[in-house]
């Protein structure tokens, strides 16, 4: 059967999607994989898929872009006569759907790894995003066979919506992590910190800087990192608007990285101060190096952490409970290393690929 994997960024096609597409392969399959995001043909290519650049923009709704978007993939699908299409984040997982529909096509399978501003957001602008989410999602989700769930609070809130069907969702806890990839590494002596994520105030990171100058108070030596790119969001967050903090060696900013396994390995502890997940991949990389988890009591981010065991949920919007935690951690350093040990071991109950692959195979019958 030919396979359709639409998605927006490329790179998590060879890494985080990698034993996935290569799985789907091994069992005679041709995949296909679409995405804005080009210049990594011959890593998609090198595990034996084919890949088609497909431009759109991430955030915000576009009638005229909107419909073409919805064009380009019926295409696809006509021309490489698509039998199974599989999709992750929004405008892929929406217009992917309705394009499959549209082209006759039964297989249809997205994956809601998180709900984006629509549905997280405050304000008029959220409540007016919300709206037309809702019925685009309603029309995708028609036209799906199975929908993909990160967690439960996801699978309710759709349902609670009346925007599917409970009989329709399909819970896999992330989209699994290699733990081969992400191999256990040692502790390092000194307690750090470090957020791996987009620069969305969403993701919590003006939060995080707050609750770093809190610690650097009374610890000055201590490390905060900060890895990830900007992004156009609505919450987007201008690099402008945390220089300040650079500059005063508050937090030490790396920018986007394709490898973020030196910054985990550097850091003791990994923060994600999240207002909502789907289940941060974040978390999942660092917990399967071996670090202990501080994160926030919210959708998404609690189903990585088992309070005091692997880490600290915190209260969502909280420096204060942030800061708390950070200063705890600094005191105790033999039961961060605890924590680490018992991160891995998580990983591997709950969140291991081969779990996960296995779920969305057997999903989409593609399981021997």
């Amino acid at each position: 059967m030919n396979v359709l994997i639409n998605s927006g960024r490329a790179i998590p096609f060879f890494t985080i999607r990698r034993k996935l597409i290569t799985s789907i392969i091994s069992k005679g399959h041709r995949v296909i994989v679409t995405g804005y995001q080009d210049g990594f043909e011959k890593e998609i290519e090198a595990i034996g898929a084919s890949f088609i650049k497909v431009p759109f923009a991430r955030a915000g709704f576009n009638p005229i872009s909107d419909i073409g978007l919805i064009l380009k993939y019926h295409r696809i699908i006509k021309r490489e006569n698509i039998d199974i299409v599989h999709s992750y984040t929004i405008k892929p997982n929406i217009y992917g759907s309705i394009a499959a529909g549209l082209a006759g096509i039964n297989e249809v399978f997205p994956t809601l790894n998180g709900i984006g501003f629509a549905f997280t957001g405050h304000g008029i602008k959220a409540r007016i995003a919300r709206f037309f989410a809702s019925i685009l999602y309603w029309t995708a989700f028609r036209c799906s066979k199975s929908i993909f769930f990160h967690n439960s609070d996801d699978i309710n809130l759709m349902v609670r919506s009346r925007l599917t069907n409970p009989d329709k969702c399909v819970l896999t806890l992330g989209s699994g992590i290699d733990m081969e990839f992400y191999g256990a590494v040692e502790m390092p002596d000194n307690i750090s910190f470090v957020l791996i994520s987009r620069l969305l105030k969403a993701k919590g990171i003006l939060e995080y800087i707050k609750a770093a100058q809190k610690v650097k108070k009374t610890n000055p030596e201590v490390v905060f990192s900060l890895v990830g790119p900007s992004d156009p969001n609505p919450t987007g967050i201008n690099l402008s608007e945390i220089q300040k903090y650079i500059d005063e060696d508050v937090i030490s900013y790396h920018g986007s990285q394709t490898d973020v396994r030196p910054f985990i390995r550097d850091a003791a502890v990994l923060v994600l101060p999240s207002y909502r997940e789907g289940v941060p991949h974040s978390v999942l990389e660092a917990m399967s190096m071996g670090r202990a988890i501080l994160t926030t009591d919210v959708a998404g981010c609690r189903e990585t952490v088992i309070n005091k065991e692997n880490g600290f949920l915190v209260q969502p919007y909280s420096d204060e409970d942030l800061a708390e935690k950070m200063r705890w951690m600094i005191e105790h350093p033999e039961r961060v290393k605890q924590m680490g040990l018992r991160s891995r071991e998580l990983a591997r109950e709950k969140f291991e690929d081969v779990k996960v692959n296995r779920t969305i195979l057997n999903t989409m019958n593609l399981y021997e």
